[in-house]
């Protein structure tokens, strides 16, 4: 065999080996696949905006048997390392807890994805959102449609500015909703 032919046949091996070892890190499948998730909202009802947003301590009145909640503070997602629309929405319910809703969700799918809220601005650099200090909500449901997360009952959101969807893998935001 000539030496040429067997540094040709190394390289193609070495290539082999480093795309099969690439796969599973990168997941480049998912940017073709979508999660579509419909998960139904809170049965609470809506009863209006709370004046001081994500500061604000109030808990709304149930109204008889069936529990209420209002709107801490609600955006619309804008662009990070990828193109993402949708509305985040935080709400407080009738029995103190919070969640975060997010609707009509469209953003691409990608490895290790997580919905935070980050006290670092909305639209800023991809890569800033662990810098400061955040809240995961947990991983993200779906890539398409509207989900809820709750959020934890000892999670201070006075200082949180904003929901993230973002990539533990690649420590980038996918998109980012100013909600503070």
């Amino acid at each position: 065999m000539s030496r040429k032919r067997t540094i040709g046949l190394s390289l193609g091996g070495l290539l082999v080996v480093l795309l099969v070892a690439a796969l599973p890190v990168f997941q480049p499948w998912l940017l073709l696949v979508d999660d579509e998730v419909h998960e139904s909202d809170d049965p609470s009802r809506v009863v209006g905006t709370a004046s001081a947003g994500l500061s604000d301590t109030a808990v709304p009145s149930a109204s008889g048997t069936a529990r209420t909640r209002v709107a801490l503070a609600s955006a619309a997602f804008v662009d990070a390392e990828h193109g993402t629309t949708g509305r985040a929405t935080v709400y407080r319910r009738s029995d103190g807890s919070r969640f975060l809703r997010l609707d009509d969700l469209d953003t691409s799918n990608g490895p290790d994805l997580h919905v935070w809220l980050t006290d670092q601005p909305s639209g800023g650099s991809w890569g800033s959102y662990d810098d400061g200090r955040y809240v995961r909500l947990g991983p993200l449901k779906g890539n398409r449609g509207s989900q809820s997360y709750e959020i934890p009952g000892r999670a201070d959101l006075r200082p949180m500015r904003s929901v993230v969807i973002w990539c533990d893998r690649f420590n980038v935001a996918f998109g980012t909703a100013a909600i503070g």
